[in-house]
């Protein structure tokens, strides 16, 4: 399996006196991985690392056994679309996709035939011969995204691809991110859109202050942090009763009432308790018309691991 993972081994790197990352270790499996965490916490670093684009200070690298340092076979397997808006505003989208595919040594021809099919993946067949200075910010995003899948590679790594997105394509290029995990691909992306990383991701890697706060499935992750109470909101015809019999319970830490008064945030030490209390309660005639888990998200997991907001 491990030929097929992307492997950081004791990762660190540092600008200067400034720190990227700091002894990073992953195993980052085939599927959607997405990277999460404020400005200035690492995410770009390790994308850049694991493109090649920079070298580590200590540890190494492989993605799927091949390491950053021999860039000709790195290019041939990896896609990298970063956040920076660099296509050049003189040339048409066309034109920027078939001159990269022809850096990775594919004739005229082929390139201009790959050129063809990634733009018309991204929805851009109709602007391929416009020039770049002429798009608008959704697809300038969407031509970053074409050059990266052009030569059809096996390990995309997506710096914010769905930043400026209008709410169909964003839904398409989800689709398209599913499509290359289903044929056992890694799609590495960074976002800020955690609802939607939260919805597409088969793992999610949290990162602040250069290091890994967590990673794995959001629910997996969650449910091992013992230490943090789970959060409920549950809507009920008496809510303000409810709380109170919540209140017997030894594992429940906090109850708050809505404004309506219709609604409970409780937090939990037990996930498992707090169900069976809560069945007892509504066998007793209270009314529980809802329960949700609150927590089970990106946002919540930074609150919880970070102490403070994610951006």
């Amino acid at each position: 399996m491990n030929g097929a993972e992307v492997i950081l081994e004791d990762v660190s790197k540092f600008y200067g006196e400034v720190l990227g990352v700091n002894r990073v270790s992953l195993h980052i499996p085939p599927g959607i991985t997405s990277l999460v965490g404020p400005n200035g916490s690492g995410k770009t670093t390790l994308m850049n690392l694991m493109a090649g684009l920079i070298h580590p200070d200590r540890g190494s690298i492989r993605v799927r056994g091949i390491s950053p340092r021999d860039p000709e076979r790195l290019m041939r397997i990896t896609g990298y679309a970063t956040q920076y808006d660099a296509a050049p505003r003189s040339m048409t989208g066309f034109e920027f996709i078939s001159s990269l595919l022809a850096l990775h040594g594919h004739s005229r021809s082929r390139s201009a035939q790959l050129a063809v099919q990634a733009l018309e993946r991204v929805g851009l067949s109709d602007a391929a011969h416009r020039k770049v200075a002429g798009y608008s910010k959704g697809m300038r995003q969407r031509v970053r995204l074409a050059q990266a899948i052009a030569h059809d590679p096996e390990v995309l790594i997506l710096d914010e691809p769905l930043n400026g997105l209008d709410p169909l394509v964003r839904a398409e290029t989800i689709e398209m991110f599913r499509g290359e995990a289903a044929r056992g691909r890694h799609v590495i992306l960074s976002s800020h859109v955690l609802q939607e990383v939260d919805i597409i991701s088969d793992q999610v890697i949290l990162i602040a202050n250069g290091m890994i706060a967590a990673e794995g499935e959001i629910r997996s992750v969650r449910e091992e942090m013992h230490e943090h109470p789970s959060q409920f909101l549950v809507r009920a015809r008496e809510a303000s009763r409810v709380a109170s019999l919540l209140f017997l319970q030894d594992h429940v830490t906090e109850v708050r009432l809505s404004e309506d008064r219709q609604g409970l945030l409780v937090l939990t030490r037990s996930r498992e308790a707090f169900s069976q209390a809560l069945a007892s309660i509504a066998l007793d005639g209270y009314g529980i018309e809802s329960v949700a888990p609150v927590d089970e998200n990106v946002d919540a997991l930074y609150k919880y691991l970070i102490g403070g907001e994610p951006s």
